[in-house]
């Protein structure tokens, strides 16, 4: 988006440098017409006396390039701001996201630890193991740790 502006400024500017200078060269005339009023142009009609006048225009602002090349710095400066605001918003909502999975799933273990009679877990060589009352108060307590250190919100 910002390079078709960019062009756009320069297109204006350029065009606006040949209107400057085409009436920096071109001859202002008054004269007087056949109903008495006064008028101004760049070509007299014939048989009418015009007076030439002094149309010349002022020397253009050479900082004006230089302010516009400044002010489009200061446009891309902003626009790149917000584009990494939004990247960072959007990480912070995804890291938010997945804080609130976590808790989630660390009450729901520790629901069930705390509701079920018998549970079990798998060893490492996949043998099905029986919760002990002090391993299953550990993984509670474990749990309950996770979630204070995530800062969960309160279950609803």
């Amino acid at each position: 988006m910002m390079p078709q502006r960019s062009l756009f400024i320069v297109v204006l500017l350029g065009l606006f440098a040949g209107l400057v200078a085409q009436n920096a060269s071109a001859v202002l005339y008054k004269w007087t017409d056949e109903n008495g009023r006064t008028v101004y142009g760049d070509q007299p009609p014939p048989g009418a006396k015009p007076e030439r006048l002094n149309a010349s225009v002022g020397p253009a602002d050479p900082n004006a390039i230089r302010n516009l090349a400044n002010k489009d710095a200061e446009i891309k400066k902003r626009q790149q701001q917000r584009a990494d605001e939004a990247a960072k918003a959007e990480k912070e909502r995804i890291e938010a996201k997945r804080k609130l999975e976590q808790c989630a799933q660390a009450r729901g273990r520790i629901r069930t630890l705390k509701e079920e009679g018998a549970v079990y877990r798998y060893n490492d060589k996949g043998e099905k193991i029986l919760f002990q009352p002090a391993e299953r108060e550990k993984t509670i307590n474990d749990g309950q740790k996770m979630l204070r250190d995530l800062n969960c919100p309160p279950a609803t």
